[in-house]
């Protein structure tokens, strides 16, 4: 793509609008259905309409989720794309039940980072939530950068903006967001490994673990 100079100095409106103009429909959302991406459906809408949205449906989300899910395409007027690892029961005939509590390393692999390697196959870029505020893992985050694991353009449009950036954004547009947020989820994942607490603080509760392998 088009080198742009000075890419932390665009909105993310205007970083999504010329990854659209560049990219079209390889361009790709990746949609964890956090209030991220109620920000960032509102504006691939416009800026970028014929970008893809995707999510990985690891077969063990909250059924929030999956409503939330099914309002974002309703609200947004998108398809979001499913892409699946291994079902629990062929999970579970490999690898042995838990295997989250036993070895969330490969979970997550099975789970995620394999799945979303299908879905970025045929993209030029993909977008994602990041913000360098989540979490120190995340706080060197570019807006735009090149990821080599999967040889493709990765932006984080919102990588600058604060938690209180995105909540007033959604207020100001009337947006949807996934319910859990007002239970104390700020990060949401699977039901095994998900619990309220403020940042990724609810993510692999009493593990070491702090990321899945989708980012690093």
């Amino acid at each position: 793509m088009t080198l742009i100079a000075d890419v932390e100095a665009l909105s993310p409106e205007e970083l999504v609008g010329r990854l659209g103009e560049e990219h079209g429909a390889r361009l790709t959302l990746a949609c964890s259905f956090q209030k991220e991406e109620s920000v960032l459906l509102d504006i691939l809408r416009t800026a970028a309409p014929e970008a893809r949205v995707f999510a990985l449906d690891t077969g063990v989300l909250f059924e929030e989720t999956y409503a939330t899910w099914r309002e974002f395409e309703r609200f947004f007027d998108v398809e979001i794309e499913a892409y699946q690892g291994p079902t629990l029961a062929r999970q579970a005939s490999l690898h042995g039940d838990a295997l989250w509590a036993r070895r969330p390393d490969v979970c997550c692999d099975l789970r995620k980072v394999g799945p979303l390697a299908v879905a970025l196959g045929d993209a030029d870029a993909w977008i994602t939530g990041v913000r360098r505020e989540q979490s120190p893992t995340r706080a060197s985050a570019p807006k735009l950068g090149w990821d080599a694991k999967h040889g493709l353009w990765k932006a984080s449009p919102l990588a600058d903006w604060t938690e209180a950036d995105v909540w007033r954004r959604i207020s100001d547009r009337g947006l949807p967001y996934h319910p859990l947020h007002d239970r104390g989820y700020e990060s949401i994942g699977c039901t095994h490994c998900t619990q309220p607490g403020s940042g990724r603080e609810g993510r692999w509760a009493g593990s070491a673990k702090t990321e899945c392998g989708l980012h690093t």
